[in-house]
């Protein structure tokens, strides 16, 4: 018998999207406010860009980026990841869920996309083709 529960073709459920928001609030507040007892970690100005949970809510796949490359991204995913514990004790403390997610991290790319798609974009062959379609689109 399939397990007919979760539709991931679909996309995240608004309840994904909620508890993704918030623990990306969470988060941020607790990096910006210093609260985690690692001064290496503190030292960091570190974003986070996007919270992403399971369908089940137990597991969040954390974004995070090191603001303007103040140190590498590795570097602040390991210190992130040594003070896991306290950052989700942290983040359930302010929520009210059934389960702690386990907090996993990841480095947020969404800007590396952004420079490929400008990049994509000042190309000459695909400037040639959007004039094309914007004198078709006047045309009509």
């Amino acid at each position: 018998m399939s397990n007919k529960r979760f539709h991931p073709a679909n996309g995240p459920s608004q309840r994904q999207l909620r508890v993704g928001e918030l623990i990306r609030r969470t988060l941020s507040d607790v990096l910006n406010r210093a609260e985690i007892h690692d001064p290496e970690l503190n030292a960091m100005s570190i974003t986070v860009g996007e919270v992403s949970c399971s369908p089940d809510l137990k597991v969040a796949t954390v974004y995070v980026m090191p603001l303007m490359g103040s140190v590498p991204v590795e570097e602040a995913i390991k210190a992130l990841a040594r003070n896991k514990a306290e950052l989700r004790h942290r983040v359930s403390g302010e929520l009210t869920l059934k389960y702690a997610p386990d907090l996993r991290f990841r480095a947020d790319e969404t800007f590396d996309r952004l420079d490929d798609t400008r990049r994509m974009f000042a190309d000459p062959k695909v400037r040639q083709d959007l004039d094309s379609s914007d004198d078709e689109d006047e045309d009509q």
